[in-house]
């Protein structure tokens, strides 16, 4: 009997790239591969790459630069790169880095089977097309194994916003949700491998109007039939764009049992003329009406952000408007950044802040975020929540898992296992977590 193939798979970013590295895997898994987590141990070497961070590219040619012994010793090893820098730089990639065997875009990795085979025949495999045909279609079903509770599902890639810093129109293209169906069979699949929450991804994931019976599904109307599944239990989605919140979507916020009272709607600053150089399309004021709606909706709702500090041209004043903001909401986690340009966004060529300015301004506002997240974590204390275990935690009988709210939240007790959603007390609130016990 053949030995099956060891595949190893690095994923960078977000939520989306670890779904596609599972699909990926699974489509892989077609010819023979199994996963290893262990690159020295691999027949295939992947690395799923994200262009989001400052000198992504560089740090996929430095983690490339590890691999040339494994190569040597190995001559038969596959290298590929995939993902948004693949998409950006591909034939880059190849030119400046000859063990790399196969490059794939975002958007084409369902043909990775016949890449895989061409480099096994000795040719360099590279695909960074945008296809007409719907990669998800032409993945196979996931298989029946079992997994762990959680499970990200992607519904909708894309972005038509093409925010002045941003790379994702031209990496990941346009805005595309996937049909109705489709997402509603891969979920049910999901939750008879064991899966009980599922967050649905976007990179604009609001703007979701798939196909489905009797014509375009919102969002809202996506997550209703979600809650209609059984053994179903937590819905989450992201990431959202403050313009494509709807009247509907406020609405599920306050109506539907099964999704969290959790939301990340990133603003990015709190200066209307930064917003504006952004290309954002929406205000400070607009993005604070946002937020009542969903309070006056869902009254706990926790709140997560995106923010960059130091875009191009702003000010000081721009800056504390951001602080202003930060304030007026009061947030429970936030993802905070230095802007950092990327090549052909129209941010690149504007005048740039200088880097001990960015700094600063960082650390001012990581310390306010930090603050409103210990307070938002502290007020959790006596309170009882909903906690979906999903691991043991680093000390013996202890079990982790993460709250309605996102937090995680750690117990000791005797007869918890992975899967179980269970109610807990919160006891003490800790720099990063929350200590429980169980009702």
């Amino acid at each position: 009997m053949t030995a099956p193939k060891k595949l190893y798979i690095k994923t960078y970013g977000c939520q989306m790239n670890v779904y596609d590295s599972e699909r990926m895997a699974e489509a892989l898994g077609g010819q023979g591969y199994v996963p290893t987590d262990r690159a020295d141990d691999a027949d295939m070497i992947l690395l799923n790459t994200c262009h989001i961070r400052e000198k992504a590219a560089e740090k996929v040619y430095s983690e490339l630069g590890r691999y040339k012994s494994l190569k040597a010793d190995k001559p038969d090893l596959k290298i590929g790169v995939a993902g948004c820098v693949a998409q950006a730089e591909g034939e880059e990639i190849m030119r400046r880095q000859p063990l790399v065997d196969l490059v794939v875009g975002p958007q084409s990795y369902h043909r990775l089977p016949a890449l895989e085979a061409k480099t096994r025949a000795g040719e360099k495999a590279l695909d960074t097309d945008f296809p007409e045909d719907d990669k998800f279609e032409a993945l196979k079903r996931r298989p029946k194994a079992a997994r762990g509770p959680t499970a990200f599902l992607t519904v909708q890639e894309g972005c038509d916003k093409f925010c002045a810093f941003c790379v994702v129109p031209y990496t990941r293209g346009a805005e595309v949700s996937r049909p109705a169906d489709r997402i509603l069979t891969e979920a049910r699949d999901l939750v008879e491998r064991g899966v009980r929450e599922i967050t649905l991804l976007g990179q604009n994931v609001n703007a979701y109007h798939g196909a489905g019976a009797g014509g375009d599904w919102s969002l809202a109307r996506l997550i209703w039939a979600l809650n209609d599944i059984d053994g179903l239990e937590r819905i989450r989605f992201t990431t959202s764009h403050p313009n494509d919140m709807t009247d509907d979507l406020y609405e599920v916020h306050g109506t539907c049992p099964k999704l969290m009272p959790y939301l990340h709607l990133p603003v990015q600053s709190g200066s209307d003329r930064i917003l504006k150089r952004m290309n954002r399309s929406h205000t400070a004021e607009s993005y604070l009406r946002c937020i009542e709606r969903l309070r006056a909706a869902r009254p706990d709702i926790l709140l997560s952000g995106d923010f960059i500090v130091g875009f191009p041209e702003e000010t000081e004043a721009d800056f504390q408007a951001t602080l202003d903001l930060i304030e007026a909401v009061g947030y429970g986690y936030a993802y905070t950044f230095k802007y950092s340009t990327r090549p052909g966004t129209p941010a690149a060529e504007r005048v740039q802040v200088p880097e001990d300015v960015k700094d600063d301004r960082l650390q001012r506002l990581q310390a306010l975020i930090t603050r409103q997240q210990r307070a938002a974590q502290d007020a959790m204390v006596g309170q009882e929540v909903g906690v979906l275990f999903e691991k043991p935690g680093r000390l013996v009988g202890q079990m982790v898992g993460k709250s309605d709210h996102l937090h995680a939240v750690h117990v000791t007790a005797k007869g918890v296992s992975p899967g179980d959603l269970r109610q807990v007390k919160i006891v003490e609130s800790g720099a990063n977590s929350l200590a429980g016990v169980l009702v």
